[in-house]
């Protein structure tokens, strides 16, 4: 296991371990770090070993290229996504340093916001493929943040809307959803095939007050629900830890007609 320190997440607003439905974060096997700005800040210092297009699915919303930038950190080798690189092998590295712009990738969906993918390779391992990479875990305190599923719509996208409940009660501090006592949600319920808790938990996980799954260590299989808001069916709901102010609920909810300013209570459902 590989740990991300707290001065370095200290560059990025939020990060998510489980919000993804590739491989790659299996187990908490990668991370997405969002930063302030529209630069791919460098999580790692190290020297870049290489850098390569790749192939992406094809989205009318995203770009045709994403990019995969290797970093030997002396440790491991760093993978990095989501970045047009604006460095060469041979380039050195500190933790912060502007890698390139991020790219709005083929491999998010509509509702996700631009970010850095880390990743961490053993040196001897294949640094190429997609998966394999070690589990990652957060050198950070995380703090529950209760949520009863009510809030006003602040923000609209196309296929997702920001509600402004819950706030963060501490920006600064690290803090999610949270799953019960002492843990937090991590992932998209239900509309990903499982999610996480961080820091880790056994036994049930509940969202607005219902139970949504069950997890085992970091790793939560979700229960067979449904999620509405005032009584609309929607995907799910987007999980993430974050130290920013603008915390709020992000319902992902493709073709809705919610409205800034809309009063919203989401509840869960079982098929």
């Amino acid at each position: 296991m590989v740990t991300v320190p707290a001065s370095t997440l200290a560059n990025y607003r939020r990060f998510s371990l489980y919000n993804s439905p590739y491989a790659a974060h299996d187990h908490g096997c990668a991370i997405d770090l969002y930063p302030e700005d529209d630069r791919g800040r460098s999580p790692v210092a190290g020297e870049v070993v290489d850098t390569q297009t790749v192939r992406v699915p094809d989205r009318p919303y995203a770009v045709t290229e994403d990019h995969l930038i290797l970093i030997d950190t002396g440790a491991y080798v760093a993978r990095v996504l989501h970045v047009d690189p604006a460095v060469s092998p041979g380039d050195r590295v500190a933790v912060g340093d502007s890698l390139g712009e991020m790219v709005r990738s083929g491999f998010f969906g509509q509702w996700v916001d631009n970010h850095v993918h880390l990743g961490f390779r053993d040196p001897d391992a294949n640094p190429y493929r997609a998966a394999g990479s070690l589990p990652v875990e957060v050198d950070v305190d995380v703090h529950p943040l209760g949520w009863d599923g009510t809030g006003v719509v602040r923000d609209v996208g196309e296929t997702s809307v920001v509600l402004d409940e819950p706030k963060h009660p501490d920006p600064g501090t690290w803090a999610g959803l949270a799953a019960g006592p002492g843990v937090v949600l991590d992932g998209g319920c239900p509309h990903y095939d499982g999610g996480g808790v961080l820091p880790g938990a056994d036994g049930p996980v509940s969202l607005v007050g219902a139970r949504v799954g069950a997890a085992d260590g970091r790793d939560v299989t979700w229960d067979d629900v449904t999620l509405s808001a005032n009584g609309e069916p929607i995907r799910g709901v987007s999980l993430f830890i974050a130290r920013d102010a603008a915390f709020g609920a992000k319902l992902v909810c493709p073709g809705h007609d919610f409205a800034v300013g809309e009063r919203i209570t989401v509840s869960v459902g079982r098929k």
